[in-house]
């Protein structure tokens, strides 16, 4: 699901990010994470007492500053690397919208007229409907639909994969970028969009856009952590009534390092990271998100509706068999179906042509053929189309009911086993096309709709982590069954109309489940705003765009599975580090109180289970840790946590066990680690 296309971090982002930082420490800002907010605060009460070490007792020695100093240097890089944490999320978005600016580049456009003539304009002069010419080498303008021509395409400027992608009229693949450069031959573009509103327009805006609000599972969480804050401060308050009755000197700064060390200064330095992040996989899917909880949403997805056609199929109908009937060589069959398919440039005309040769028919005579016969074109009147060659040979395929009336017409008998070919291909959900030479007819080409090929595997996948998946089709059940028995959808709804897709939505819901589905049409719209999740296409209606909370920039409806992935990449990735935090706090309380409290209470020292030199290099130890943990934190909150399919119990215990027990471990190894460093250069300084 990852996809590698910018690595972790620049040398450039990671400049920008070292100042944003540092600009973040504005109280301003800073107040907005209320966790990382009070170690703010701690700091500068910390600084103070160093700068000014007289301001609460006269008896301060000059080991007493240096101490206040060490506790101050390490809470500002604490806050340091948090703000750092962010400001990398914030500057991979930036470095994006650079590289997307540097593709908008002044690019001149050849725009032809009605009467054939062209004229020269600059792409900002575009307006929808143009009709433009761009050949190899030449950068197109603006966004469009091809009408003509076939070509490869670079897209790497907009979405990182190296890959030339060919580009023709029709199919999926007809739409192009403004941007994007064409590598060989030549295409004439319709001009789809209006200036300012195109891909790169649309992309830039959404990651330059103003400040990301924070979603309902962000707030709950803030809120859980400002209360474990709460709740630290009361025990480090009530610590020190109970240290002096045991008269233990313990100093301001060292409680504010307490505190510190106590609440969730971990996952409150990279909440909002993880967040970031998450948007921004989302955008390098040429996903436009409209918020941060239509992305959280996704995570939460129970029910995933699908339309069959284009999503779940190709949506153009393929030759999958060629089937003669009694009496009739299926080599003369393949030729006449190969002949009837010379001059059909339809989807399923040029899939006939390409299973014909895969079976070896002749195709020596294939110009002469064509510029000597009579191209016969579909109409919904005749119900068939074909040649009538120069020898008069007459050459049909359509559907059942009329070559049979013309087969009979012309005196000929309907092969016994006919009906047993439609029947067969019939129940399996395929269309049969029946094939005429001189109106006797030679046999059955079993046109399929052909399912994409791995979808029944992603499918799989999406049943593992608890999702149904539902396909919403148009056709009759008997088609309806076998396309979603081969794609390995867990339901479907057969002749399904518009508000048959609201209802099914709508049932989901009443039993409390999230629900994600797909659309492009002004019909998808009314269940597109009903769903949790709605993915419109950026090629559908700006009614469906509007109804939507995401929107697909490639117009590839199977990304809704990427999405749902993405969405639960950022839940469990924000759970993960939430639980490795609280552990990471537990575990340091119970390492350092020990050590703080043996000097006076000699039967402390049974729990000093590391071992810790001294009250002031434990505190100092767990005050390092608590800080280098969230740069070393940095790149799972950025990358996300490797994510695998499975059940919600499954997952739980998966990451109690590796960030819960993991967290219980990492401080008792770190801290100890850094005692052994700096316990003896206190022990030189006296400290």
């Amino acid at each position: 699901m990852e996809t590698a296309r910018k690595s972790f971090i620049t040398g450039t982002v990671f400049k920008s990010s070292m100042i944003d930082a540092l600009k973040k420490f504005s109280p301003a800002y800073m107040v907005k994470n209320p966790v990382m907010f009070v170690v703010e605060i701690g700091f500068m009460f910390v600084l103070l007492l160093t700068l000014f070490p007289n301001i609460f007792s006269n008896e301060v020695g000059e080991h007493d500053r240096l101490y206040n100093a060490i506790v101050a240097v390490i809470l500002f890089v604490t806050i340091l690397f948090a703000n750092f944490a962010e400001s990398i999320a914030e500057g991979r978005g930036k470095a994006q919208v650079q590289t997307l600016k540097k593709t908008k580049t002044v690019t001149q456009a050849r725009v032809l007229l009605s009467d054939g003539s062209e004229i020269l304009k600059q792409a900002h002069e575009l307006k929808k409907g143009d009709i433009v010419l761009v050949q190899a080498g030449e950068v197109i303008p603006n966004d469009g639909e091809v009408i003509d021509g076939i070509a490869t395409v670079d897209e790497s400027a907009i979405t990182g994969e190296s890959a030339p992608v060919v580009k023709e009229r029709g199919g999926d693949f007809s739409s192009v970028t403004g941007g994007t450069t064409v590598t060989s031959d030549w295409l004439m573009i319709e001009i789809t969009s209006m200036p300012g509103e195109s891909f790169l327009d649309k992309m830039i805006t959404l990651i330059e856009g103003a400040s990301r609000k924070k979603t309902p599972n962000e707030v709950a969480l803030n809120t859980l952590l400002v209360s474990l804050t709460i709740i630290f401060l009361l025990v480090v308050v009530t610590l020190y009534p109970m240290t002096t009755y045991l008269n233990v000197p313990i100093s301001i700064s060292t409680l504010i390092a307490l505190t510190v060390c106590l609440i969730p200064t971990t996952i409150g330095g990279l909440l909002s990271a993880i967040g970031i992040a998450g948007m921004d996989r989302v955008t390098q899917f040429n996903v436009i998100a409209m918020s941060g909880r239509a992305v959280e949403a996704c995570g939460d997805v129970d029910t995933l509706i699908l339309d069959k056609t284009g999503t779940i199929t190709y949506g153009n109908r393929m030759a999958a068999e060629f089937l003669p009937v009694k009496g009739v060589e299926s080599k003369e069959l393949i030729q006449t179906a190969w002949l009837s398919s010379l001059t059909d440039d339809t989807p399923e005309g040029k899939s006939i042509l390409s299973l014909a040769c895969e079976l070896g028919v002749n195709t020596d005579d294939e110009e002469s053929i064509i510029k000597s016969s009579e191209h016969i074109p579909f109409t919904a009147q005749t119900r068939m189309s074909g040649l009538d060659m120069k020898d008069g040979t007459k050459i049909r395929k359509g559907a059942y009911d009329t070559i049979k009336k013309e087969s009979m017409n012309a005196g000929y008998n309907i092969p016994t086993n006919m009906e047993q070919l439609i029947q067969q291909v019939s129940s399996v959900g395929g269309t049969p096309l029946v094939v005429a030479l001189n109106d006797k007819i030679l046999g059955v080409i079993y046109l399929k709709d052909i399912v994409k090929a791995g979808l029944k595997d992603r499918f799989d996948q999406l049943r593992a982590m608890g999702i149904k998946t539902i396909m919403c089709t148009g056709d009759n059940p008997l088609t309806a069954a076998a396309i979603a028995k081969e794609a390995g959808v867990d339901s479907f709804i057969a002749e399904s109309k518009p508000e048959d897709k609201i209802q099914v939505i709508k049932d989901e819901q009443a039993q409390g489940k999230v629900v994600a589905m797909t659309g492009d049409g002004t019909n998808d719209a009314p269940a597109l705003a009903q769903a949790n999740v709605g993915l419109a296409m950026n090629s559908g209606t700006n009614a469906a765009k509007e109804a939507a909370n995401m929107v697909d920039l490639d117009s590839n409806p199977t990304k809704i599975i990427e999405v749902v992935e993405i969405g639960k990449q950022l839940l469990m990735t924000r759970g993960a580090l939430t639980t490795f935090s609280i552990a990471n706090d537990i575990a340091k309380y119970f390492a350092i109180i020990p050590a703080m409290l043996m000097v006076a209470v000699p039967e402390m020292s049974a729990l000093n289970i590391m071992n810790l030199n001294s009250p002031t290099s434990a505190i100092i130890s767990a005050l390092i840790f608590n800080a280098v943990i969230i740069p070393l934190l940095i790149p799972i909150a950025m990358k996300g946590v490797k994510y695998k399919p499975m059940s919600a119990a499954k997952l739980l215990n998966k990451n109690l066990l590796v960030y819960g027990v993991g967290g219980i471990i990492a401080p008792f190894i770190g801290i100890k680690l850094i005692d052994l460093l700096v316990g003896p250069l206190f022990h030189t300084f006296g400290l």
